[in-house]
């Protein structure tokens, strides 16, 4: 220990700790939702201090059966658990026969051979990810574990060989402790660790656990939290007569733990072992654990743990906001070929959000009929950076990169704020009126050349077999449709589809020239910026050139569609023989040289992060500068149920509820005095979403969408057609006027 450290009072060692926490992870205080799964209460170990191992004749089995183990993960999946901790005693057939008999009678050959086994079917059945909580395992035990859970753990606890809760203790002598805790780290298994304060230790043997374990993540990464808990005295222990940690000694532990400890390892300390546990994050832990909507803490049944709205309550008075994670932190979880078995990558993914942490909406997803959680209205509030960029828009400032990351982090009250502030600049922009336009998609075709691994509506050779048959729709049933949309009161019909292998640049010609031949007066807004690109290319003209005839035949305006993320890192993976980040920048700029108006799309929620978003509308926002030519943002939140990447096990589905109001609250505050108009896809977050969007800095509803297919195809479940009644019943609740537009955002009776 260092000399400041050795000699510095509680209260300057809880202020170092917290100033080191608060550098390193902001005002986010973590927790993960588990169910815990006592595998089995048997233990070979005697440690005096634990209530958890029984022996044979106080259980009624040395195991809990396959049926009962997939009850336990199943109530947990569906109260929006992630993890799946099996906590068990140490390898109780070397102590007791009956273990050892009944693993044998179904042909398993170890407690963790069997733990295995029960890991693999919770993560097939439930898709909850399994912490492997096994002890002091050797270095095949734990690549055995490895393909079948998410992390695995082993509390330290402490290296004084001389304690006497761990005599006649075979699994707790420090040589075994540390080389499991080393072997993990080769195996780059993601672990937590952790020490035990109060059970005849020194200050000095805390110290050097944590040191211990210091050294070993500096040997391999692989420490990704240290839980930090306080010895109580139990009934029916030798040490039911000890004293319980004292207060003052645990958050000494606590803030050296967190001072010792590298600053990226997280550091944890249980809420339900402490009666004031706000108190512990005054010393400077930044998670709160595994906290069960469902199971009690098997290992402490006498503390119950906090209800969540009790711990949000606590976390958030102390300034803080809190947020659901996996079983692995968002460092690991976002370096899958570094941290996790392949058989792992996919469950962690399924359940993670943009940040790498816990989904928090489990039962929404957009395109999905299940309902939006109710963030707005809500009280505001909002510290650290998210409060600090607030303040700074709110002063006139434009926030670049890491600014809007900032906000795209907001949890809690923070999306509030967030929210309050965009719905504050939108009244500024476009007044309180939602607007929307009547319109007709027509998807001329889905067939395609290009192979985006997002598109569930494009068919090539290797996409046969998802829904819908290849189709190329003729001239005469394009006009078809045109006129039926005229009839129905259309002022738009937007036209986009497929790269057909067939089409040369005159296809996309014939088509608008088709369209105005039969509805002089719609509006024809159509083909994004790849098909452009490629009707240019195919004719061997500039693209100027090729949009000017374009223009000469009916074309006003293009859809920012075929963005998807304007950042190439991402393109890479989603649509790697797509026009680029550049190319499509360039088009829009072309096409704004020549007088066309378009608008911004952003496509996320599969594969990218917060910072690619935030990239995105920077990008876009500096053409707009330079142009002036982008009437709206349109986000376009990823429909992962037939796409094919999601099923190719490989994306996310889709972004959760939180993220989707904050790309439109966050768009509104980065595009604030440059693209007026935010727009809710009603197709994608249904209509109570929609509602709550527009409280969050939108404006606009969109279209009617007659025909639209290419959400549907990705598994979209809300309708295909709305009208100015169905409009009205999303906004009338708001209390704010609802107008039909034009495509470019007139209103229709003054262009009458």
């Amino acid at each position: 220990m260092t000399p400041d450290l050795a000699g510095a009072t509680l209260p300057d060692l809880l202020a170092l700790a917290a100033e080191v926490r608060d550098d390193a992870h902001g005002t986010r205080i973590t927790y993960s939702p588990k169910v815990f799964i006592p595998l089995t209460q048997l233990c070979r170990d005697r440690c005096g201090y634990c209530t958890f191992a029984k022996a044979p004749a106080r259980i009624e089995s040395p195991y809990l059966a396959p049926d009962d183990v997939l009850a336990i993960a199943r109530a947990g999946a569906a109260a929006g658990c992630h993890e799946a901790l099996f906590t068990l005693g140490e390898r109780p057939e070397a102590r007791y026969p009956v273990a050892a008999a009944w693993l044998a009678e179904r042909g398993y050959t170890s407690t963790l051979d069997y733990l295995a086994a029960m890991c693999r079917l919770v993560v097939k059945e439930t898709g909850l990810l399994p912490h492997a909580n096994a002890g002091a395992l050797f270095r095949d035990e734990l690549a055995a574990l490895r393909p079948v859970s998410a992390s695995q753990g082993m509390m330290l606890e402490s290296l004084d060989p001389a304690l006497d809760c761990h005599r006649g203790s075979p699994d707790k002598t420090p040589e075994r402790r540390l080389a499991t805790l080393d072997a993990a780290g080769e195996l780059a298994i993601p672990f937590t660790t952790g020490i035990l304060v109060g059970i005849g230790e020194t200050r000095a043997a805390r110290v050097d656990a944590l040191e211990a374990i210091a050294a070993s993540h500096h040997r391999h990464g692989h420490v990704q939290e240290v839980i930090v808990q306080n010895f109580l005295p139990k009934p029916g222990t030798t040490m039911h007569a000890a004293p319980p940690c004292p207060d003052d000694v645990y958050l000494e532990a606590i803030a050296l733990a967190r001072l010792v400890l590298p600053p990226d390892v997280h550091v944890q300390a249980p809420p339900n072992l402490s009666e004031d546990f706000g108190r512990l994050l005054s010393a400077g832990i930044d998670d709160w654990g595994g906290v069960s909507p469902v199971t009690p803490d098997h290992v402490n049944p006498e503390r119950p743990w906090p209800a969540l709205d009790r711990l949000r309550e606590v976390t958030e008075a102390a300034g803080f906001t809190l947020a659901p994670r996996l079983t692995i932190y968002p460092e690991m979880a976002h370096a899958p070929e570094r941290w996790l078995d392949p058989a792992m990558q996919f469950p962690v993914l399924d359940r993670a959000d943009a940040e790498g942490l816990g989904r928090d909406d489990p039962v929404w997803y957009s395109g999905g009929e299940g309902p939006p959680p109710r963030l707005l209205p809500a009280s505001p509030r909002a510290g650290g950076a998210v409060g600090e960029t607030l303040a700074g828009v709110l002063l006139g400032q434009e926030p670049d990169v890491d600014e809007l990351v900032a906000l795209f982090s907001a949890r809690g009250a923070e999306v509030a704020a967030v929210a309050e502030v965009a719905d504050d600049l939108r009244r500024r922009a476009v007044g309180d009126v939602v607007t929307w336009v009547a319109n007709r998609n027509i998807n001329y075709t889905n067939i395609c050349t290009f192979k985006c691994r997002f598109c569930a509506f494009s068919k090539g050779p290797l996409s046969l077999n998802l829904r819908g048959d290849p189709y190329l729709l003729g001239i005469d049933e394009i006009q078809r449709r045109v006129l039926e949309a005229v009839d129905f009161g259309a002022t738009e019909v937007c036209l986009q589809g497929g790269i057909h292998p067939s089409f040369d640049g005159d296809y996309y010609i014939d088509v608008c020239r088709a369209v105005k031949a039969v509805a002089p007066a719609i509006h024809v807004h159509g083909f994004t910026a790849l098909e452009v690109t490629e009707g240019a290319r195919r004719l061997g003209e500039p693209l100027a050139v090729y949009l000017q005839r374009l223009i000469d035949v009916g074309l006003k305006s293009l859809p920012g569609t075929a963005a998807e993320i304007l950042d190439d890192e991402v393109r890479a993976a989603l649509c790697p023989d797509k026009i680029d980040t550049e190319e499509w920048l360039d088009a829009h700029r072309t096409a704004h040289g020549v007088g066309l108006r378009s608008n911004i799309t952003i496509m996320f929620g599969s594969i990218e992060r917060p910072v690619h978003w935030a990239r995105h509308l920077v990008r876009t926002r500096a053409l707009q500068k330079e142009t002036g030519g982008f009437t709206e943002f349109v986000p376009l939140p990823f429909v992962h149920m037939a796409a094919p990447i999601y099923l190719q096990r490989k994306a996310r589905r889709g972004p959760t509820f939180r993220e989707t109001l904050l790309m439109h609250a966050v768009a509104r505050i980065a595009y604030h005095g440059w693209v007026p108009n935010i727009q809710v896809s009603w197709v994608k977050v249904g209509p109570d979403g929609a509602r709550q969007v527009l409280a969050a800095g939108a404006n606009d509803l969109g279209g009617t969408l007659m025909d639209e297919n290419i959400s549907r195809a990705a598994g979209a479940s809300h309708g295909q057609r709305m009208d100015e009644r169905s409009f009205g019943e999303i906004v009338e609740p708001l209390g704010r006027p609802l107008e039909q537009r034009t495509t470019l955002y007139g209103r229709v009776e003054a262009a009458a």
